[in-house]
C-alpha cells in the first residue's frame, strides 16, 4: 500500500498515523514556593489595661505582661504569668520608683540577675482604696 504513494503522500500518511497514536499527558506549571510560609499568629493583646486615674474593682486585671516591665505596688497583686491585678477597689496610680527587688523571686532573678548592685527605676502600679463611709449607727453603749 505504501509502495504506490509519492513522497508528499507518504509524509502526510505517516503524520496522520503518528498523530492518531500520540497521547498528550496532563502537566502543571510550577507554583510559588511554600517553604517559608507560616501560619498567622493571633495577637496576645498584652500591655496596660487600666492606666493612671481609672477606678477599678477588686480582682481587675491592670497589666498583662510577658517581661517584667511593671511592678506591683500598694494593694496590687502579681500573678504567676506576670499579670498585675487589683486587690482592693479604688483608683489606679502609676509611679516611677527606685526598685528594692526580692532577689529570691524567680522573675527578679530572670530579668535582673545581672544587675545586682545597680540602681533600677521601674513603673509601679498602686491602688488607692476608696474611703469607707463615716455614717455609723450606735447600737449599744457600755
Amino acid at each position: 500500500m505504501l509502495s504506490n504513494l509519492s513522497f508528499p503522500n507518504l509524509i502526510s500518511t505517516v503524520g496522520k498515523l503518528l498523530l492518531r497514536n500520540s497521547v498528550r499527558h496532563a502537566s502543571k506549571k510550577s507554583g510559588t514556593s511554600t517553604a517559608n510560609v507560616g501560619g498567622r499568629v493571633r495577637p496576645k493583646h498584652r500591655g496596660i489595661r487600666y492606666n493612671d486615674g481609672r477606678e477599678v474593682q477588686a480582682g481587675t486585671m491592670l497589666v498583662l505582661q510577658r517581661d517584667l516591665r511593671f511592678h506591683p505596688g500598694l494593694h496590687v497583686g502579681f500573678g504567676r504569668n506576670g499579670t498585675l491585678f487589683a486587690l482592693e477597689q479604688g483608683k489606679v496610680v502609676v509611679s516611677c520608683e527606685k526598685m528594692d527587688p526580692n532577689w529570691n523571686h524567680t522573675w527578679v532573678q530572670r530579668f535582673y540577675g545581672n544587675r545586682k548592685g545597680q540602681t533600677i527605676y521601674k513603673k509601679f502600679f498602686n491602688i488607692i482604696p476608696k474611703p469607707q463611709h463615716n455614717r455609723f449607727k450606735l447600737v449599744d453603749s457600755i
